[in-house]
């Protein structure tokens, strides 16, 4: 799809509420935004979307082309991306499905949306099949933080870390490498979306939150030594992980374990710290700030960007019209 006509579809989607004339008048069309796999860059895509088994997927055919599409790559690179639906727009989790999951999927698409079927016939690649998870609080989990302090932010940012956290935990005990339709991949953009959103949350912290802190408040220097020190610690077992999941296939299960209860260990220590010695400071700075005082990270895990378009058309896949995209 060349890119004015991309751009086009995308400004005419946002004009109108996600609807769009033209070839794709009446399709079923979403806007998803990804993190360049290179370039750390958003990048907006239109395409394609199907409902099927109560779930929202999308298919990096390309129009069947030997390649997977750019926004798959960068989507394997940052799992959390931004979808805009409708009038709507929420952060998701893109999970592509393995095994038997992504042959019964796919075959739910096909009979959507034929046209894909012919894409898949044209190509050696398999066409991944994408889970777009949305990103709702854990079921039985505390309420969401009402926010209007910095404290509440803080705890926001915690809450989303900590949900996280177990949900990856929870599967890293059901995963068995090796196994038909295993949780490898599915268990690896979970642990990834939690490792971008650690680092996202650190970095706020590291740039903006603690300087000033420093600065308005020197009585807090020896706390704000020992959080920096946490972060340097915890952000080495996050790179022993990230090096585990690289490798996720013949991972031995129980390093992988091991190595989310050291972190989970670790983190809920931080996190218990820096509220208790914290969060009576931040009480009683306004959120959103009212001047220029700064702002932990919110709880979504990354800024969301990615690139290069694929399909969509009404009754199933437009043509390929696809565009080198930014990684």
């Amino acid at each position: 799809m060349p890119m004015s006509f991309s751009l086009n579809v995308i400004e005419e989607f946002r004009a109108n509420g996600g609807r769009v004339g033209g070839p794709f008048e009446g399709g079923d069309l979403l806007l998803l935004t990804t993190t360049g796999a290179r370039s750390g860059r958003p990048h907006t895509v239109p395409l394609g979307y199907v409902r099927a088994e109560g779930l929202l997927l999308v298919v990096a055919s390309a129009a069947g082309a030997p390649e997977h599409p750019q926004w798959y790559r960068n989507l394997l690179a940052h799992p959390v991306v931004r979808v805009e639906l409708g009038a709507e727009a929420f952060d998701t989790v893109a999970v592509p499905a393995e095994g038997g999951r992504r042959e019964r999927l796919f075959a739910a698409v096909v009979r959507k949306a034929p046209g894909y079927g012919d894409y898949q016939a044209h190509t050696d690649r398999e066409l991944p099949v994408v889970v777009l998870e949305r990103l709702e609080p854990p079921a039985g989990g505390p309420a969401p933080v009402v926010v209007r302090s910095l404290a509440d932010k803080l705890l926001e940012a915690h809450t989303w870390l900590r949900a996280q956290l177990r949900h990856v935990r929870e599967e890293a005990h059901a995963h068995v490498p090796g196994r038909p339709a295993a949780l490898g991949l599915q268990l690896r953009q979970h642990c990834l979306a939690f490792c971008d959103g650690l680092t996202h949350h650190h970095t706020g912290e590291d740039s903006a939150i603690f300087p000033a802190l420093a600065r308005s408040h020197p009585e807090l220097a020896e706390v704000l030594a020992r959080l920096d020190e946490q972060h340097r610690a915890i952000g080495r077992i996050k790179e022993e992980l990230m090096g585990l999941l690289a490798g996720i296939a013949i991972t031995e299960p129980e390093r992988l374990r091991t190595e989310l209860d050291r972190m989970s260990a670790e983190l809920e220590a931080h996190l218990d710290f820096e509220e208790a010695e914290l969060l009576p400071v931040l009480a009683g700075i306004p959120f959103p700030p009212t001047g220029p005082a700064p702002g932990p990270s919110a709880p979504n895990p990354s800024a969301p960007g990615g690139s290069t378009q694929d399909e969509s058309t009404k009754g199933g896949p437009a043509p390929d019209r696809s565009s080198p995209g930014g990684g």
